[in-house]
C-alpha cells in the first residue's frame, strides 16, 4: 500500500514514523475483528487515516498510542455503521451472569509453572479467549498487555482515568484466567 501525494515532507514523515508500526496495527486489528479480511480492512483504513492526519502527530515518539487511538476510533465508527456485525446479548459467548463469579474467584488449583502453562496454549486459544471479553476490557488488555503500553498511555488512548485502566486490567486478567483455566486442565497444563 504505497500512497501518492504532492506533499513529500508529510509522506517521508509518514513512512519514517508510522509505517514501521503497520504490523502492530494489523496484529491488534486481528485480535479485535471477527475475521482476517475485516482486520486487514480496519488496519488499512487506520493507516490511511494516519497518513491523512500525519500533521496532527505532534510528538514523534508518541506514534504508537496515536495509531492505537486512530485504530480504536475507526473500529468504533465501523461498528456503528455496520450494526449487523455486533452481537446481541443473547448471542454472547461470555455470560455476564457468570462473569462476577468467574472473575472474582481464584481457580481451585494453582498452576505450578505459569510460563510452561502459557507455552501449552496455542495462539488461537488465547485469541479466542480475548475476543470473548467485553469490548472495553479487551481494548485495555490489548493496549497494555499486547502492545506494551504503560497504564497512563492506555488511559489517554481510551480516554479514561488511569484507575479505570487498572481495574479493567485486573478484571480482564481474571476473566482470561477463568476462561483459560478449564482448557489448561483439559490440556493437562494445570494441576
Amino acid at each position: 500500500m504505497k500512497l501518492a501525494t504532492t506533499n513529500t515532507v508529510a509522506t517521508e514523515r509518514f513512512y519514517a514514523l508510522v509505517w514501521p508500526h503497520l504490523q502492530n496495527v494489523l496484529r491488534t486489528a486481528k485480535l479485535i475483528c471477527r475475521d482476517e479480511v475485516e482486520a486487514e480492512d480496519l488496519a488499512q483504513e487506520t493507516m490511511l487515516k494516519a497518513y491523512r492526519r500525519i500533521d496532527c502527530l505532534r510528538e514523534d515518539d508518541r506514534v504508537r498510542p496515536w495509531l492505537m487511538a486512530i485504530l480504536r476510533n475507526t473500529h468504533i465508527d465501523r461498528t456503528r455503521v455496520h450494526k449487523h456485525h455486533e452481537l446481541s446479548l443473547d448471542e454472547m459467548e461470555w455470560d455476564p451472569a457468570e462473569a462476577d463469579e468467574q472473575c472474582w474467584t481464584e481457580p481451585k488449583d494453582c498452576w505450578d509453572d505459569p510460563d510452561s502453562a502459557i507455552d501449552g496454549f496455542s495462539d488461537s486459544h488465547v485469541i479466542t479467549a480475548i475476543k470473548k471479553l467485553p469490548r472495553d476490557i479487551r481494548w485495555t488488555l490489548l493496549l497494555v498487555d499486547v502492545e506494551g503500553m504503560q497504564d497512563a498511555e492506555a488511559a489517554k488512548v481510551l480516554d479514561v482515568p488511569v484507575g479505570t485502566v487498572k481495574s479493567r486490567l485486573h478484571r480482564g486478567r481474571h476473566m482470561l484466567r477463568a476462561t483459560l483455566y478449564p482448557l489448561a486442565r483439559d490440556l493437562h497444563l494445570a494441576v
